[in-house]
């Protein structure tokens, strides 16, 4: 018999995720963190609302070069 990890809930958002969703290891200066935290504080979004906005102008920018 193998052992199910998690909720019934946590193993279908988690297969929901996995489906819908790409994701991004970044990695970042030790300290940087902190500063991207209080930016994305401070425009009022979620630190992966703000990167996502960030990554999307960038995009756009190089686009439209």
């Amino acid at each position: 018999m193998s052992e199910k990890k998690g909720t019934a809930a946590t193993r279908a958002k988690n297969k929901y995720n996995a489906a819908a969703y790409d994701r991004l290891y970044p990695y970042v200066p030790k300290g940087r963190k902190a500063v991207y935290e209080e930016a994305a504080k401070a425009a009022g979004m979620s630190l992966n609302e703000f990167l996502t906005e960030a990554l999307e102008e960038k995009v756009k920018r190089q686009e439209g070069s």
